[in-house]
């Protein structure tokens, strides 16, 4: 497929001299062509950006929301060539792929709300006697340029949660995609120029990493929000200078299924939470711990379940796995796989690779130390041991250097209560799978899971900053 896709640069669609192919991972044959940014595209894309900074600041809340909720309405009408074109450059299967453009759609749709409600406070100062007579109001403004970093495994969404709050915020973004995944944002990338929008409110630059790492280092920038790697986004956070940092970064998120826990809830939910695109999300189902008096059922029941998804062509309905990204992590999650067995885990089920297809793998009998615990496997594995006690179970969660979500299968207050007072995440899911999140709602992570949340509204306030006017009354 040799369907270009101009990069967009400050609101006009440009071609450069290098070619960027974007490979499909399920036939290794071309999903598209697009083209690399160089330092003079993001040149422009920045001054463009600065440009209409203060235009996009003074921009009215109606402005912004027509603009937002025409976004959604056109990806609406376009919901079937985003699905087509995520699946074509990632990999993952059709159904998920239209989940993702209906949940980016959702998105644009919340920050058209959210647009409208930025914050705002009035302060009596006479609380004390230097106050009398004084009052405040406190307003919230624009932070200024935001650089966004979007990952290859929700190409789309994970790109509009950095692009969509922005726009709500009144700032202009620069957008560096993935460069195995830049497609779907640059296809949305013709409909935000559709909008009416400041030209130079929107850019979606595909670049390399030495051209990319301007947006960690450029101080012109105020904010940078980046998905993606623990090793990577600690790096940046420390190259980053005096601008404000959002970081989502990941983890080896972990299952708790309790003694009174319907187990075939659990063992559906989990079976989906641990192999979606095989296993290439951040909050995937990938350490479960099952009270011992389940434990046995759980684990026959999980792995039949998984012995029956469909593996196919990504395009094809009935497929439930695919392949991975390429056959380099592939090759890494296989070799995690062996060395974990080679340590004394048990493979149940799995364990073998076809080029970049690993087979969904089960495994039981791990311990904290083996990389497929300790580490984000981001692949189709999933670790399941037995606990007796509880508190052992929290603990087997908490004793990770991540700490992004978890899940906790119960049908006790007690143990919500104290899994809520004692895990070191950023959200626990009751009676569901770390996997679950829907767009408005906080997401983020402690330890090397992150640092902020995103989420409309949250993302919306990391780029607002608080101005106090204090008057006589």
């Amino acid at each position: 497929m040799d369907q270009k896709y101009p990069i967009y640069v400050a609101g006009s669609f440009r071609e450069t001299n290098e070619l960027l192919p974007v490979v499909n991972p399920y036939t290794g044959e071309n999903a598209g062509i697009t083209f690399l940014a160089g330092e003079d595209e993001l040149e422009n894309a920045i001054r463009g950006a600065l440009a209409v900074q203060d235009e996009l600041a003074e921009l009215p809340a109606w402005l912004r929301y027509r603009a937002l909720s025409g976004i959604a309405s056109m990806m609406q009408d376009a919901r079937d060539e985003f699905g087509n074109t995520i699946s074509l450059e990632s990999g993952k299967p059709i159904r998920d792929a239209l989940a993702e453009t209906d949940r980016a759609i959702q998105t644009f749709t919340v920050a058209a709300e959210e647009c409208k409600r930025h914050p705002a406070e009035y302060i009596d100062m006479e609380w004390t006697p230097a106050g009398e007579g004084k009052e405040g109001l406190l307003r919230y403004f624009p932070l200024g340029l935001v650089a966004g970093i979007s990952p290859f495994n929700f190409p789309l969404n994970l790109a509009v949660h950095k692009i969509a709050p922005a726009i709500a915020a009144g700032c202009p973004i620069i957008l560096k995609p993935s460069s195995s995944t830049p497609l779907s944002t640059l296809l949305l990338s013709r409909m935000i120029a559709r909008t009416g929008l400041p030209g130079g409110a929107v850019s979606v630059l595909p670049m390399n990493r030495q051209t990319g790492n301007r947006l960690v280092t450029d101080n012109r920038f105020a904010m940078l929000t980046f998905t993606g790697s623990p090793e990577v986004g600690w790096n940046m956070k420390s190259d980053a200078g005096r601008k404000k940092v959002v970081l989502e970064l990941g983890g080896n998120a972990g299952v708790i299924v309790g003694s009174g826990a319907d187990t075939n809830e659990a063992v559906r939910k989990c079976v989906k939470g641990g192999y979606a695109y095989s296993g290439q999300v951040c909050i995937h189902t990938q350490r479960i711990f099952v009270h011992e008096s389940l434990f046995e059922e759980f684990l026959n029941n999980f792995v039949n379940e998984v012995k029956m998804l469909r593996h196919g062509n990504p395009l094809e309905q009935q497929t439930d796995i695919s392949v991975m990204i390429d056959e380099a992590n592939a090759i890494r999650v296989e070799n995690w796989v062996n060395e974990a067995i080679n340590e004394g885990a048990g493979l149940l089920c799995g364990g073998k690779r076809t080029k970049n297809y690993m087979q969904p793998t089960v495994l039981t009998g791990t311990t904290e130390k083996m990389k497929v615990c300790a580490q984000e496997v981001f692949g189709p594995v999933v670790s399941i041991n037995a606990y007796k006690n509880f508190n052992d179970a929290l603990n087997s969660i908490n004793n990770s250097r991540y700490g992004l979500q978890a899940g906790l299968f119960t049908d006790s207050l007690e143990e919500m209560n104290l899994a809520f007072r004692k895990l070191q995440v950023g959200g626990i899911m009751i009676n569901d799978v770390p996997g679950f999140r829907v767009d408005h709602m906080p997401y983020g992570g402690v330890k090397d899971s992150g640092d902020g949340r995103e989420g409309v509204k949250y993302s919306i306030h990391d780029m607002l900053e608080p101005r106090l006017l204090v008057k006589n009354k």
